[in-house]
């Protein structure tokens, strides 16, 4: 450990979110949690362990003790259940909420004394309101995920954080609520479904992948689909907000919540095909929409899970007025991006590949 830098905690560092953060906090000495290490030439003092479990909360709370971290940022979250391996519901559940409940007792029994954890950053994220809510929303929308599991479990973490906040003994909490990350080192479902890679596990995926073929873009019949509007945050912007936080004075408010999203208007469905180059094919409803995402999920073509088919046919549109009063003169320098260049940006080496109909791989 760099004894002259102020210590932070790191959960998740491994993960795309946690490296892109390590390249903005070179002047904190980091403790970073995972289970398996990062892959980064940077000093890290990394610690393995499982969230999922629940003795990691005792583990947890020995090392923040032992070191008084000044900052605690939580990241360790199960976004891509293929990829992750964690295909099991309850698995994923132990790890997301109740990990993030782990989390915050930890921080709890250790500030019981002076000179605990002074900050405690947690990202949550837009699908945490759920598809087809009025907008553009504020942090006081009601959350309403339902049906896709990462979306339900970031709400059910969201009111965790929420409900335990008061509770964390001089610390200032942060919950920020970005939308869809985006930019070339980021792989979700929801970039994933303009890129069209076929990440499925299926020998069929690996070939497709290798050919260099992209899935098309599924959408119902109805200019309404076409005009529903996006959001994207640069994963660089999002770390450079958390890097913000963590440098800047601590809220005296116990709980502070961001909405966060790129400068500049939401995409239109339509200027993300038509800016992806996408083959679009049409189908007859949101009913055909889900066979068509299912049938590529079965066949092990896709990794994007058919219960998302509702975030893809409505739009969530948020005001993002409190981050940018909070952040003030900083603003344009940590949100750098606008919503269309960090979708353009996660689309590098994309475009150019052909389109193939998902009923020809059989």
């Amino acid at each position: 450990m760099e004894s002259s830098k102020p210590v932070v905690v790191v959960t998740g560092i491994s993960g795309n979110l946690g490296l892109r953060l390590l390249s903005q906090i070179g002047d904190f000495s980091v403790i970073g949690i995972d289970v398996n290490p990062p892959k980064t030439e940077r000093a890290v003092h990394f610690v393995r362990m499982d969230l999922g479990r629940e003795d990691s909360c005792r583990e947890l709370y020995h090392i923040l003790k032992e070191h008084r971290p000044v900052a605690l940022v939580h990241l360790a979250f199960v976004l891509d259940q293929v990829r992750a391996g964690v295909l099991d519901r309850d698995r994923m559940w132990q790890i997301n909420v109740a990990g993030t409940a782990r989390v915050m007792e930890a921080i709890t029994e250790a500030n019981r004394d002076e000179g605990g954890v002074g900050k405690f950053i947690f990202p949550s994220s837009v699908s945490a309101y759920g598809p087809s809510p009025e907008g553009p929303l504020t942090e006081e929308s009601p959350l309403l995920a339902h049906t896709y599991p990462y979306g339900v479990q970031k709400k059910e973490c969201d009111e965790v954080v929420q409900q335990r906040a008061p509770s964390l003994r001089g610390c200032s909490v942060y919950t920020l609520r970005p939308h869809i990350f985006a930019g070339p080192t980021v792989d979700n479902y929801l970039v994933g479904i303009f890129r069209g890679t076929p990440n499925g596990p299926s020998r069929r995926a690996a070939k497709m992948r290798a050919q260099g073929k992209r899935l098309p873009c599924i959408l119902p019949f109805g200019e309404k689909y076409l005009r529903n509007r996006v959001q994207y945050v640069h994963v660089d912007d999002a770390a450079r907000l958390i890097a913000n936080i963590l440098r800047r004075e601590p809220e005296a408010k116990k709980l502070t919540i961001l909405n966060v999203a790129g400068r500049g208007e939401p995409l239109t469905i339509a200027e993300c095909v038509e800016i992806s180059q996408s083959k679009l094919i049409r189908v007859p409803g949101r009913w055909a929409c889900r066979w068509m995402l299912n049938y590529a999920w079965k066949r092990g073509l896709s990794a994007i899970p058919p219960e998302i088919e509702p975030y893809m046919t409505s739009e969530c549109v948020m005001n993002t007025d409190r981050l940018q009063h909070f952040l003030g003169h900083d603003y344009p320098d940590v949100i750098r991006y606008t919503v269309a260049d960090a979708f353009r940006e996660s689309l590098t080496g994309v475009v150019s590949m052909p389109a193939i109909e998902v009923a020809s791989t059989t």
